[in-house]
Parts: C-alpha cells; structure tokens; sequence
C-alpha cells in the first residue's frame, strides 16, 4: 500500500521565490500523473453528485401544492407560456413533506457545516500523515450515510439534518486532500489543465447527478426519489474502494512507476514528496494579501455557484414551472457548458504559460475576471427576463459556463505562491468559502418564504451577483502567480544530522 512521506532519494530544482515559474521540457504524453488526475477527477466528480443530489430530489420530495403562501402573492406568473402548459400534460406528483422554504433551506445546507468542519483538520493531517487515506476514508463515509437519507427523512427533518451534516464531514477532506495530491504529482507547467480537469469534476458530477436524478425520482420501478441516494451512494463507495488500492501517495512510493516519470515530477515539483518538511509559516501566511486574493475569490465563488447549484432547480420549478424530469435536464445545462469552457481554457492557460506568452499572474487575473464577471452579469439579466424559459436558461448557461475560468484562475493559484503548502492553504479558503456558502440556500429560503414570484428570485440573483463583483475586484487588485518568500526552500532549517555510530557492513 502506498506510503505517506517518506525520505527523498532525487535531487530537487527550485525556483526563486518572488520569480514566475519556467516551463520545463514535458516527459511523455501519458503517465502514471496522468492516471491519478483521471482518479481524482472521478473522485471530485462523485462528490459533486453526493452534494447535489439533494437539489433535485427535495424537488420530488416536498409536497409543494400544500405549502404556505402569502395570500397576496401570485404565484402562476408564467401560466400561459407554451412550455408551462405543455409541462401540465404531465401529472405532477407531490412529494410526501410538508417542508416550508426556510426548513429547505436548512437541510441543504445541513451537508455544507459538516462539509465546513472537516476541511482545515484534513488540510494539515494529510500534510503529516498522507492525503489518500483521508480522501479515500472521507468519501467511503459519505456514501454510507448517504443510503440513510431516505430512512431518516421519514424521522422527520431533524434526522433528515443530522445525516446529511455527517455527508458533509466525509466529504470535507475531498478538496484540500486533492489539492495536496497535485501538488505532489504534477509539474508546474501542467498545473493549469491538470487542476482544471479534476475541478471539472465538479461539473461533470452535477451534470450527470442533476438529470439522472431527475429520471430517478419519476421511475416508481426503482421506487421513486429514494434511488438518487442508493445509486450514487453505490458508486462512490466502489471508487473509494478502487482509489484506495490503484492509487498512491506521491511518486516517490510508487513502486512501478516509470523511473524517467519519477525523475521528471521529483524534479520540477517544488517539496513534493516529503522532501523537507518544515513548519507552516502561519504568520507569515495571515499577512500575505495575494493569500487573501485567493480566500476572498473563493468566499465569492461558493456564494454565487451554491446559490445556483442548490437553488436553480427550485427556481424552475417554482417560476419557469418544468416538472422534474425537464427541471433535472435543463438545471444540468449550465454546468455542462461550464465543464467544457474549465477544460478548454485550462489548455489555452498553460499554453500562454509554457510558451512564455503571459505571465502565471496575468492568465490567472485574465481567467479568473471572465470566471466571476460572466456569471455576475449573467444573474442580473436572468432575473429580468420574465416568463421567457428559454431565453433564461440560455443566459444561465452561458453565464455559468464562464464561471469554468476560475480553475485556471484562483482555483490553482494556491499552487502558484505556495507549492509546498497548498493543501493547507486550500483547506483554509474552502472551509472559509463554504461557511459563506453555506449561507446561500439559508439566505435563498428566507428571501422567497411565502413569495416564490419573480421579483423574490430577482433578489436571490442581485445579491449573489454582488457577491461575485466585489471578491472578484479584490482579487484583481491583489493576487500575484509568483512563488512567496514564506515558501522558500532555500530558507529551511537543514535537517539535524544524527552521531555516526560503528557498524558492520553487510555482505548484500
């Protein structure tokens, strides 16, 4: 099995701090880097489906005919449109809870304060002990509670709560832990794609939990809304499983990777391995401003994608009015467009990289200004056009698709100013950024109690766009891709060396 930090048997090329990364010579097409990417883009992909699931399936779930409303509140503002009508072909069934928007809201959220208390733990434990062990044993506990949702849900919505706060904490490790393992597998030059592919993850996860979802819970073959839970749970514990024994902790304890490979990562990765292990500079870190660039577009990135991600397909149901099986299709549509334009902007950043066209701090401002300003701008002209399905779904689309820019942007920029600590600092800015969004659904639910109109939505929309416009201002102003003096190899304490003792030689 693999090990965790061992001692280091390469010698290793540092870049200066304060200096932009050089590209160097890439070492084959295909490898073993390339096969742990491909595991941790599943990985991400399965939690992203764990997280999202409960977003289309509380649609099914709640009795939404039977809910509270205010009696001057007009709820079928979108009545005559075609799809409206064409939607009433089909009859909808209620769900059987009786849950109002601000109880939805709590167990949405629910998932992300557990998800919230694991991450900076995780973030430092991996940095001692190994990352695979905490994301492989996180994911496995996320999907065995996830086939309690369904049982807890008829002990009402505390139970409901309390499982899928305890999803949240075995998810938690999932980010910094994947964070920590690219750090250690690969090489500078190919951070931008290779990050970007497994943050695509997310995307890939939401566009395939969404819709399935969505025909899932309208199957009563497979017993309606309770199979999203057993489904997905089913896959992500088969790939804890398959992670935990094909994968390992960085390249050094590999032990049938490449030679030339192991030399090449060892080589251009700064510390990885467990080469030096020297403390985390904390203060050093708390004063940093491009750190703080990053936490601040993070903060904003989980505001804005949570408030899309948990509540746009009750925004279709309750205003643009689809039944369950649209809702989970055309909820997807945004993700999958953002899926495509992460990766494909990825390969264009590390080009820009590798071929000295741009600066790291360039393409990372340039990426991750078009991944907040598209869908800040997005948000703001959904909200305003009407009972026009298509034409908002579109705007949706188009705004969350460029959204996929921050992983070439703020997303990998940790792995930029800090290589050796970018886990923890990744455990930071996610446990920060999902306290705030957290706060999306709960926020989201007060908003449109009693009112689920048009103008309600058109309030969700504005304050999550604001959101968007002033971490991202911050950002820009204040982030850098160089490599922080904080994190500077040369400025390690050399290792103590241990009193030469007699012994004999051995005849081996």
């Amino acid at each position: 099995m693999p090990t965790t930090n061992g001692t280091a048997k390469h010698v290793l090329v540092w870049d200066q701090p304060g200096a932009e990364q050089k590209a160097p010579k890439k070492k084959g097409w295909y490898g073993t880097r390339h096969f742990v990417t491909m595991m941790l883009f599943f990985g991400m992909a399965n939690a992203y489906t764990m997280r999202t699931n409960m977003s289309v399936a509380i649609v099914a779930m709640v009795n939404h005919t039977a809910l509270p409303k205010l009696p001057t509140v007009v709820t079928d503002e979108c009545e005559d449109n075609k799809l409206y009508n064409e939607t009433l072909q089909e009859k909808h069934k209620d769900g059987p809870y009786l849950w109002t928007t601000t109880e939805q809201g709590y167990i949405l959220s629910a998932f992300f304060y557990g998800y919230c208390i694991t991450q900076i733990p995780c973030g430092i434990l991996a940095k001692k002990y190994g990352a695979l062990r905490f994301l492989a044993g996180g994911m496995m506990l996320n999907s065995l509670f996830g086939f309690l949702v369904p049982i807890s849900a008829t002990f009402g919505t505390i139970p409901l709560i309390v499982v899928r706060f305890i999803q949240g904490l075995g998810e938690g490790p999932v980010v910094p832990c994947s964070h920590a393992m690219l750090a250690k597998w690969i090489p500078p030059n190919e951070r931008s794609r290779m990050a970007a592919i497994v943050y695509a993850g997310a995307q890939f996860g939401t566009v395939i939990s969404m819709p399935l979802s969505g025909v899932l819970s309208d199957l009563e073959i497979f017993g309606g809304w309770p199979s999203i839970f057993y489904f997905f749970g089913a896959l992500s514990a088969i790939w804890s499983i398959f992670f935990y024994f094909t994968v390992y902790e960085d390249p050094d304890s590999h032990p049938s990777i490449d030679p030339d490979e192991r030399k090449h990562i060892i080589n251009t990765v700064w510390g990885a391995a467990g080469v030096t292990s020297p403390p985390v500079p904390w203060t050093s870190i708390a004063k940093s401003l491009p750190f703080w660039a990053i936490l601040i577009a993070h903060i904003g990135q989980n505001y804005g994608y949570e408030t899309l991600m948990t509540e746009l397909p009750t925004f279709m149901k309750q205003v643009l009015r689809f039944n369950i099986k649209e809702n989970g299709f055309l909820s997807a549509l945004p993700y999958l467009a953002m899926w495509g334009f992460s990766v494909s902007s990825s390969w264009v950043a590390d080009y820009l990289i590798s071929h000295e066209r741009m600066s790291h701090t360039k393409v990372r401002k340039i990426a991750q200004g078009i991944g907040h300003f598209g869908p800040a701008i997005a948000l703001v002209a959904a909200s305003y056009t009407g009972c026009n399905p298509a034409l908002t779904v579109a705007i949706l689309t188009i705004g969350v698709g460029l959204n996929g820019g921050i992983y070439s942007g703020f997303k990998v920029n940790h792995l930029d100013i800090s290589p050796r600590f970018a886990g923890i600092l990744m455990s930071f800015t996610n446990f920060t950024a999902n306290m705030a969004g957290l706060l999306a659904p709960i926020v989201a639910g007060y908003i449109i109690y009693g009112r689920p109109t048009q103008a309600a939505w058109r309030e969700v929309f504005f304050v999550a766009s604001a959101v968007y416009l002033v971490c991202n201002t911050f950002y820009l102003v204040f982030a850098t891709g160089k490599r922080q003096n904080w994190d500077d190899p040369s400025a390690d304490q050399p290792p103590s060396t241990p009193k030469p003792e007699h012994t004999v030689e051995s005849s081996h």
